[in-house]
């Protein structure tokens, strides 16, 4: 491979990346579809499977959103019955949300999904690329994460 600037860089990461994320939700984004279930609403019912539960705020602060537009996620996830609305006992103004059996289950499948499609998709490559991309990744995210600190 030849030496690419910064630039360069980029425009081949953006002409790749539209075909990795095509053939990743081709391979699983048939389940969001079959569940009725979208992208934000998925990265809340995700979000609250790491929890036992949280507070509305805490998923807004996390997907770096309003609580108001978070409460229009809840409310249709409440209304399929994925999570429950509760008030915390110490404050009743603090709303408190946790998932039912249907949305441990809906996580517990799509995830399972995920982990099948990214094993499609990598079971092409050897051993060794898988983990010197994964150290990369791993390193991007690091980095990522640290910007998301300073920037606090």
């Amino acid at each position: 491979m030849t030496y690419l600037d910064i630039s360069e860089f980029a425009d081949a990461v953006m002409e790749i990346m539209p075909a990795l994320m095509k053939e990743y939700m081709r391979r699983h984004v048939g389940n969001f579809y079959k569940m009725k279930i979208t992208m934000p609403q998925f990265f809340v019912l995700e979000f609250l499977s790491r929890r036992d539960e949280s507070k509305m705020s805490d998923i807004a602060e996390f997907m770096d959103v309003s609580t108001a537009a978070v409460t229009g996620i809840v409310d249709r996830l409440v209304r399929d019955g994925y999570i429950v609305r509760t008030s915390d006992p110490r404050d009743r103004r603090v709303v408190m949300v946790k998932l039912t059996a249907k949305g441990i289950s809906t996580v517990k499948d799509i995830m399972e999904a995920r982990k099948q499609a990214t094993i499609k998709i990598f079971s092409g490559i050897s051993q060794r690329e898988r983990e010197e991309y994964l150290k990369i990744l791993t390193h991007i995210k690091e980095h990522v994460e640290g910007q998301e600190e300073s920037a606090k």
